[in-house]
């Protein structure tokens, strides 16, 4: 997972922005290759010892709804470059075309199987197929749509010197972020002008202070937030949507 020169990153992320954490990443290159030599062997062990939840998961969704097992949308990763993302579905067919493309509480796209996986995280167990590809990794900022990269700051861009990732720390400060969109009138201008840059202060900060070890805790710290733990965002919210934009 060694960084590409300087000079073969788009255009858009040769900013001096953007090379203040490039700079950071390019003197950790052991941990950048311990990281994705972990993503390979967990992500492909785990595959192995989940293929019978992966079943069960595949037969419900099919059993619930009409439509296919894996809801793959089109999501940006590292350097900007995009993927289709394996999650398994929780909405109806075609929820992107009838809605937000982001996901309040009480979504009424979303089917009754669907309630249940997103209740404890299991459509991003698929993402494992994500990780041993390469186009993901287990901690790293979440992937976005394109239409949402387009509006990345300058300093925003910095978080795809990375491949996206299923957890970070900003995915446990904000677990419980579609209850909170779930109270606006524009979700969408609601996520992209307050809730995304706070998302972005953490992952930028987690760049800053990348190391292997910090992201083996920071996967931990989501097994127990999913098991209920409630890790309190300390109340900079303010601060941080000023610090990110």
């Amino acid at each position: 997972m060694f960084l590409k020169p300087w000079s073969d990153l788009p255009a858009r992320m040769q900013t001096d922005e953007v090379l203040k954490y490039y700079n950071i990443l390019k003197k950790k290159s052991v941990a950048l290759f311990f990281k994705r030599l972990f993503d390979i062997v967990v992500s492909a062990g785990m595959l192995i010892v989940l293929s019978p939840l992966f079943l069960l998961l595949a037969a419900a969704i099919k059993i619930d709804s009409r439509g296919s097992v894996f809801f793959r949308q089109v999501r940006v990763t590292r350097y900007g470059k995009e993927f289709r993302i394996f999650k398994f579905r929780t909405m109806v067919t075609d929820a992107e075309k009838i809605g937000a493309q982001v996901t309040t509480k009480g979504d009424a796209r979303i089917t009754r199987v669907g309630k249940v996986i997103r209740r404890f995280r299991l459509d991003e167990v698929s993402q494992l197929i994500d990780i041993l590809r390469g186009t993901m990794t287990f901690v790293g900022t979440r992937p976005e749509v394109p239409k949402y990269v387009e509006q990345y700051t300058p300093s925003m861009l910095a978080t795809l010197l990375l491949p996206a990732g299923v957890t970070s720390e900003a995915s446990i400060f904000y677990k419980d972020e579609a209850a909170l969109l779930d109270a606006s009138e524009d979700i969408e201008r609601t996520y992209v002008e307050e809730v995304l840059p706070c998302k972005m202060r953490y992952n930028l900060r987690a760049i800053e202070n990348f190391s292997f070890w910090g992201e083996i805790k920071i996967m931990l710290r989501t097994v127990l937030a999913v098991c209920g733990k409630d890790y309190s965002q300390n109340g900079d919210e303010d601060k941080c949507k000023v610090e990110a934009r």
